[in-house]
């Protein structure tokens, strides 16, 4: 049972002066968070109603990074209009995006997450002109290829990221787009409570996100916040207690749609909301990025989370983790030998023998699926399956089946606007002839 009754969304305020966003929280007004975002570049003319609304959404969203410590049975929300439509898409959003959470804390994950409604309505904003795309940078390869598919064939093209400005910023200058970072200050105090017992774990981070990108789309006047997640997202990484647990829950289709309706209410259809590559498969993502980006962009790129921490000014490749094995995995069929053993210091990852319990975790063939943002065990074992043509040697250390139906570059489901999905097609057309 919590120590506290209550976790309460007490209050957030932009400060125009130096496009500062303060969120603040509490447990029972007695424990208090606070956390800042600074957006760090100038804005254009905005609508001040529609910047509010999005600061609203980031507010709410945001909590759930506070509100794990205790998982108090109440919320209650001071500050803030939330309409039945919202109350549901919040609670949805926190019970599966804390799934992992309930995994790794062993606590149930049937634990119910109600948000209040504080109002029987939200009215549309008011259309705008807005247009431009906004493509989010995370560092790796799928936001590369979703820049290197839009450049050339969609007008007024932009980048942002969130945090880690010294490890991006060589990545965003080889770029070379107009580019908008936003600098995130989480409340330090939560890591005394997390030594005094209180719960620590994953969190939709990708939902936090997606409400930081519909500020900067409001405070840049430009319409489409892009994202490049992957149809391999929508996977559930395990099941816990009856209850599908996705690692990616944030990244998956379905998260996606549900905020593309709280947007299409709030914001009338003039900020949106997609994952660009969302069709594609993970194994088919690295296919095109061995042809637009991998040379373009070595040494300024990096999909291993360790190059991120705190600590680190710079990309780099730990190449121990899931996601690097994965990646070496994923480029194997598509990049020289020699070419792809330079990222990782001259080593084969295939071929060391201290990742074969990860590579097993990877194909499906011994314990759970990775905690990380990996892909789909079907196209896992095809690049294994295309891996084992180049490496023999492999065929005696895994062994699986692989779905005679599977073919990695077969476009799944999406939600983005039917003229991206056609410039998508378009994109992909042009690399088949170039």
């Amino acid at each position: 049972m919590s120590k506290y009754r209550r976790f309460i969304f007490n209050n957030y305020d932009f400060d125009t002066a130096t496009n500062t966003l303060r969120l603040h929280y509490s447990f029972d007004e007695t424990v208090r968070f606070s956390e800042t975002f600074v957006f760090d570049f100038p804005p254009v003319s905005y609508d001040p109603a529609a910047l509010d609304r999005a600061c609203q959404l980031l507010f709410l969203l945001a909590g759930v990074s506070y509100y794990k410590a205790y998982l108090a049975p109440e919320i209650e929300i001071k500050k803030a209009a939330v309409d039945t439509a919202l109350a549901g898409f919040l609670s949805k959003t926190y019970q599966q995006g804390l799934g992992e959470f309930f995994y790794t804390n062993q606590l149930d994950p049937h634990t119910m997450i109600h948000f209040p409604e504080t109002t029987d309505s939200l009215s549309a904003l008011a259309q705008q002109a807005n247009k431009g795309l906004l493509i989010g940078i995370g560092g790796g390869k799928d936001s590369l290829v979703s820049v290197e598919l839009l450049r050339g064939q969609a007008a007024d093209l932009a980048t942002w990221s969130v945090n880690h400005r010294p490890q991006l910023t060589p990545l965003i200058e080889r770029i070379g787009l107009p580019h908008y970072w936003v600098e995130r200050t989480w409340d330090l105090s939560l890591l005394e409570h997390n030594k005094q017992g209180a719960y620590n774990g994953h969190i939709p981070i990708s939902a936090i996100l997606a409400a930081v990108g519909v500020i900067v789309a409001a405070l840049s006047g430009r319409r489409d916040v892009v994202v490049s997640n992957e149809q391999s997202a929508n996977e559930p990484t395990l099941t816990y207690r009856g209850v599908a647990i996705n690692h990616q829950y944030s990244k998956s289709e379905t998260f996606e749609r549900d905020f593309q309706a709280i947007l299409a209410t709030s914001f009338s259809g003039n900020i949106r909301y997609y994952s660009f590559l969302r069709p594609l498969s993970e194994l088919r993502i690295a296919e095109i990025f061995a042809q637009l980006g991998f040379k373009q962009y070595q040494g300024v790129y990096s999909s291993c989370n360790r190059a991120y921490v705190h600590s680190s000014n710079h990309m780099f490749w730990d190449g121990t983790c899931p996601k690097c094995a994965f990646f070496f995995l994923a480029l194997t069929p598509f990049v020289e030998r020699a070419e792809l053993e330079t990222i990782f210091g001259g080593k084969n990852l295939l071929l060391n023998p201290e990742l074969q319990d990860t590579y097993r975790q990877l194909l499906g063939i011994a314990g759970e699926k990775p905690l990380e943002c990996v892909g789909e065990i079907a196209e896992n074992r095809a690049a294994m399956r295309l891996a084992q043509q180049i490496y023999p040697e492999l065929s005696k250390v895994y062994s699986f089946e692989l779905p005679k139906s599977y073919d990695y570059r077969v476009l799944g489901s999406h939600s983005m606007p039917e003229e991206m999905f056609t410039t998508l097609i378009a994109g992909l057309k042009q690399l088949a002839h170039s």
